[in-house]
């Protein structure tokens, strides 16, 4: 450390890290720095002679000619050491600092070591694994819980895996796949992997299944707090749901975009909830993070959401591995397309875990040959007017309601109520509208109650959801995309595509909405009535299953399903919608506003209601909210004139990532635009926390990243221009990464710290 001060300035990073780390530096009792090495062997404590039990800390001196001082010791609460931090200049790398370190630790006898610059910062438990790059320092709770964990963990293998489990008042057979991808998971974690991926379809029980895994890992001692992610409000009550019945005896919470945080053993968040609220708990806070539907989390500052946890990370996917990004298995550590763990639909088909479909014949097809329009982006009110009109909606309606009731008790002898559970997919909110209306048209007996519209702007759309679900009637929902993932109702026999899909992975989620089965009705077989041709344009059938993967017998003038954009991120969301339409469909038909005008009467209505709105000003104090808040606050605001609501904001915003809250704090003027170079600081730590890079590479990346900072880019030709080829920058990449890898990791730096692509 010959440069004092570059030491220096590294140092008042350092500390300002620590104490966002819960860690006082001027408290000796948490933190020593500068420990002689020469002395330091053990620090203990001991009450003072005379003094009760007030301890002191006491260095023994120990054996043998050691010179320098330890940068920094964090002591636990009784005085022992916790870990040593080595620290560098900001210029150079720190891994290359572990050997000086580790005499360190074992004369101090901490269990723990970090290495940081200031910009970097290395995890080491020195006697299990190497050193990983983290995103923060550890809390000294943190560092304790590793400690007690390590004393009492027992081997996985002496947990028994369970046969049977209680769920939703039944005993449950845990299935034979469900078993294999325990042992799986054994197995990783005895290797010392710390990512594990999954693909099991929808419908074959994923949350049970992990409820299962993580109850043997409390009881095992190899986890006490766990996060999991999702990314629909249907699947974190789910997710609740089930841990509260299988995981009972540990705590659980949902963490919501303004509510405080609980230190609860299970938390369940949004993935757009935890992107704006990971800063607030230190790296190794969590044992154990689960993404349900990973590949949505691996792009841009999605990823921050998990590369910021250093943690054993389970992600689950019911996306074939065909459609699912490279960037999700270099994440979980998997050769490109080979998941840890895969059970495929077929085979579930064949066991009998999922329920088969069949497509309704004869059925009128909307679109005919030719009639295509642009693949890329649509406008979904222009599509609706050129592809349907009274006649053809009234007509797909009466055709879809006349086979459903002719058919039902083929499909599910048990069902009494004909025609048994459907879901319509339609184009746009009004189109949902006009196709409920027919229904209900169809059925005056019922007096409106044989179809529900169910988007984001009816009153109580999830009361509605559980009313569906549970009661005999609406018999039939119409929605648009509110349906799509994160909704599982057993005795569903019919979906009704009245739209176009060219989506391999929202048409695998669609369909997979009928999968599930349902003995108590005797179900056998559901049925989709596509009036769009989807199944076709995935040459998809009953007999050669669409799986993503390239099967199904198209003619050879059909042309394939595109694979997905690597840019594409689906939270739920239309990308169409989102970006490429320039207004907003709000209230139950589907009113067209324009983006800008939206957002402005969204802005001056919170602005004018802040005042006299006790939680609007709880916000604009930058204060927490309860649950019944959150909640009250959402159907106020959720009202018939404009229909503000996380949805049609995010629209609005294109922003697919905001909560509610997060667009009352932009309308009050509370939210600070994140410096682009902070920005680009956490993108590259994501990125090297996901892609494992060896420290000789990091270092040699980190180099092209400050480069690259001012342009917002890194070009290949930039390595032949000074400063980078003072440094010798196009020899190293050559060396490091070989010539096409070099082009190749430029690349992929420009899409995941820069947000930009190489032509």
């Amino acid at each position: 450390m010959s440069d004092h001060s570059s030491e220096a300035d590294a140092r008042i990073v350092i500390d300002g890290l620590l104490r966002s780390a819960g860690w006082d530096p001027a408290d000796k009792s948490q933190v020593r720095t500068e420990v002689p090495v020469h002395e330091a062997y053990r620090i203990v404590s001991e009450p003072l002679s005379g003094i009760g039990d007030v301890p002191s800390e006491r260095i023994i001196g120990g054996d043998g000619d050691y010179s320098g001082r330890i940068d920094y010791l964090l002591l636990d609460q009784r005085g022992r050491a916790l870990a040593v931090i080595e620290a560098k200049r900001a210029s150079m790398e720190p891994y290359v600092a572990r050997h000086q370190a580790l005499p360190y630790a074992q004369r101090t006898g901490a269990p723990f070591v970090f290495l940081t610059n200031g910009e970097v910062i290395y995890f080491w438990d020195y006697t299990n694994h190497d050193a990983r790059p983290v995103d923060s320092f550890f809390s000294r709770r943190d560092l304790e819980r590793l400690v007690e964990m390590r004393s009492t963990r027992v081997p996985l293998s002496s947990v028994e895996i369970p046969e049977y489990y209680l769920r939703q008042g039944e005993t449950r057979r845990v299935r034979p796949y469900q078993q294999d991808a325990m042992r799986a998971l054994d197995r990783t974690i005895a290797l010392g992997k710390l990512r594990f991926l999954m693909e099991l379809p929808t419908g074959t029980g994923k949350t049970d299944l992990i409820c299962l895994y993580l109850k043997r890992l409390f009881k095992a001692g190899h986890a006490e707090r766990v996060l999991f992610l999702v990314d629909r409000e249907e699947l974190a009550k789910q997710a609740i749901d089930a841990m509260q019945q299988i995981l009972g005896q540990y705590g659980s919470y949902w963490l919501r975009p303004a509510m405080a945080r609980q230190e609860q053993q299970i938390t369940v968040c949004l993935l757009q909830t935890m992107i704006g609220r990971y800063s607030e708990f230190t790296s190794g806070y969590f044992d154990v993070v689960v993404a349900d539907e990973c590949h949505r989390s691996i792009y841009g500052e999605w990823k921050h959401a998990l590369t910021h946890f250093d943690a054993l990370h389970i992600g689950l996917t019911a996306t074939p591995a065909d459609f699912v990004e490279r960037n999700t298995f270099q994440f979980y550590q998997c050769p490109d397309g080979q998941p840890d763990f895969l059970y495929s639909i077929i085979d579930a088909f064949h066991s009998g875990y999922l329920v088969p479909y069949r497509f309704a014949s004869g059925i009128t097809v909307m679109l005919s040959e030719g009639a295509e329009v642009d693949d890329e982006t649509y406008d979904p009110a222009e599509f609706e007017r050129r592809w349907t009109n009274e006649d053809t909606n009234r007509k797909m309606m009466e055709e879809f309601d006349r086979l459903a009731w002719e058919n039902y008790r083929d499909l599910a002898p048990g069902q009494k109520t004909p025609p048994g559970k459907a879901v319509v997919y339609a184009i746009t909110k009004h189109h949902a509208a006009r196709l409920a209306h027919y229904l209900n048209e169809l059925h005056p007996e019922d007096k409106g109650r044989y179809a529900e519209v169910i988007t984001s702007d009816v009153p109580g759309a999830l009361d509605l959801i559980r009313r569906f679900k549970r009661e005999e009637y609406p018999q039939v929902a119409v929605t648009v995309d509110m349906l799509t993932t994160g909704f599982d109702l057993r005795e569903l026999l019919h979906l009704v595509l009245c739209r176009r899909i060219r989506s391999p992975i929202l048409y695998q989620q669609i369909r997979g909405r009928g999968t599930r089965v349902a003995d108590h009705i005797q179900k056998q077989r559901f049925v989709i009535y596509d009036f769009f041709g989807n199944h076709e344009y995935f040459n998809d059938s009953d007999t050669d299953i669409f799986t993503g993967i390239g099967r199904g017998a198209a003619p050879r003038d059909v042309v394939r399903p595109p694979r997905r954009p690597p840019t594409l991120v689906e939270l739920g969301l239309e990308d169409e919608w989102l970006h490429a339409v320039s207004y907003v469909e709000v209230g139950p038909d589907g009113e067209r506003v324009d983006k800008r005008e939206y957002v402005s009467s969204w802005e001056s209505a919170v602005r004018s209601e802040a005042e006299d709105d006790p939680v609007l000003s709880k916000l604009r104090r930058g204060e927490l909210l309860t649950e019944e808040e959150q909640e009250a606050l959402a159907a106020r605001l959720n009202r018939p004139e404009m229909y503000f609501n996380e949805d049609n904001l995010r629209r609005a915003y294109r922003r697919p990532g905001g909560s509610l809250v997060d667009f009352v704090r932009a309308a009050l003027g509370g939210v600070e635009v994140k410096p682009r170079e902070q920005e680009i600081a956490e993108n590259f730590q994501s990125w090297l926390a996901a892609r494992r890079f060896t420290p000789e590479e990091a270092r040699f990346l980190t180099m092209l990243k400050n480069r690259g900072v001012v342009r917002e880019r890194i070009d290949l030709e930039d390595l032949f221009e000074p400063p980078l080829s003072i440094h010798g920058a196009p020899e190293e990449g050559i060396r490091l990464f070989d010539e096409q890898g070099l082009r190749n990791v430029i690349s992929e730096m420009n899409e995941a710290v820069f947000g930009k692509s190489v032509e």
